[in-house]
């Protein structure tokens, strides 16, 4: 169904007031899960529903534990995430235009950080290079295997351009975790060679993939990219891991390049546009009526769904949102 995007965000404020936070928690989660949802990405409103985010009854205050020239390590004290991850962003950017770079970590947050892709933006609206990681509990079978223990592990890179950011965001799995939970809320099958039932057969059916494994993207190479991002998010900054610590210990990476390091800035900016720009004009292969930069596809349906007012959302996620906040 489509309905507007001002009811949405009624309705998505309504429901993280009755999980607990306040007026500025929930509209800074707010802006994470809208920048996901007008995308057409998974991770938006759908973790609004079933289990939910609810706020940590033992959540406090992100604290600074370590903060140099370079570098800031936070802990998110049980915090929600995405507001760990949004000041771990800002601290990033302010260093980097200052010093050049800037890399933060956090650890002992509560819950997800929402799309990646946000915070990587962010950074690259600023002229800078972003990078962006996210830890998450075991859900993710290496490669060869049908055991969970990597997290979806995502990945975001932001590199500034005209007329807006080019920017990667990714999950080293075969599918984010709430795909499965979109799937099933919408009592919908996933695609087959995606995941593992607990017995390590290829199953289609989400519930039972959520008892079993999510396949690794790419094979062995996006394994591999799943070993990199817990190795980031899990041992450098201090967080759980693999099943190792706490499962309410999620840490997340965060950096920031400014080009000006190896050059000048603004020919970095105009360069990757005229790369962005050769790529579009490519050779078509047959059928193929655009080729399409990394965020491309999502950036024109937001704009789109803006310019409407509109958007439209899954009827049982819909039906079950209204539930949450009312």
């Amino acid at each position: 169904m489509n309905i507007k995007i001002s009811e949405l965000k009624d309705l998505g404020l309504k429901a993280l007031e009755k999980y607990g936070y306040t007026d500025d928690e929930a509209n800074i989660i707010l802006e994470i899960l809208l920048y996901a949802q007008l995308r057409g990405n998974n991770q938006g409103i759908i973790k609004l529903i079933g289990k939910g985010i609810p706020k940590s009854p033992d959540a406090g205050k992100n604290v600074v534990t370590k903060d140099t020239k370079l570098s800031a390590m936070i802990d998110g004290n049980k915090n929600m995430g995405m507001i760990a991850m949004k000041l771990a962003t800002e601290m990033a950017i302010a260093k980097a235009h200052e010093h050049g770079f800037g890399i933060v970590g956090t650890y002992n947050t509560y819950s997800s950080t929402g799309a990646l892709g946000y915070y990587a933006a962010a950074i690259a609206k600023q002229g800078l290079i972003g990078f962006a990681f996210a830890g998450s509990p075991p859900t993710v079978a290496p490669h060869g295997s049908y055991e969970a223990l990597y997290g979806t592990n995502p990945l975001a890179i932001g590199m500034p351009a005209d007329p807006e950011p080019v920017v990667l965001d990714m999950a080293t799995a075969a599918m984010a975790y709430y795909g499965l939970i979109e799937a099933k809320t919408a009592g919908k099958s996933i695609p087959e060679g995606l995941a593992y039932d607990k017995n390590g057969n290829p199953t289609t059916d989400p519930s039972a993939a959520m008892d079993g494994a999510i396949k690794s993207f790419g094979g062995y190479k996006g394994s591999g990219l799943g070993f990199m991002v817990t190795a980031f998010t899990g041992p450098l900054v201090g967080a759980a891991f693999a099943g190792i610590g706490p499962r309410g210990d999620w840490g997340n990476l965060v950096m920031a390049i400014d080009p000006e390091l190896l050059g000048d800035r603004n020919a970095f900016k105009k360069n990757v546009t005229l790369l962005a720009n050769k790529v579009k004009e490519t050779k078509k292969l047959p059928n193929v009526k655009e080729i399409l930069l990394p965020s491309q596809r999502g950036n024109k349906l937001t704009k789109e769904r803006l310019q409407s007012g509109e958007i439209e959302i899954e009827d049982n996620l819909y039906n079950e949102l209204k539930k949450v906040a009312n």
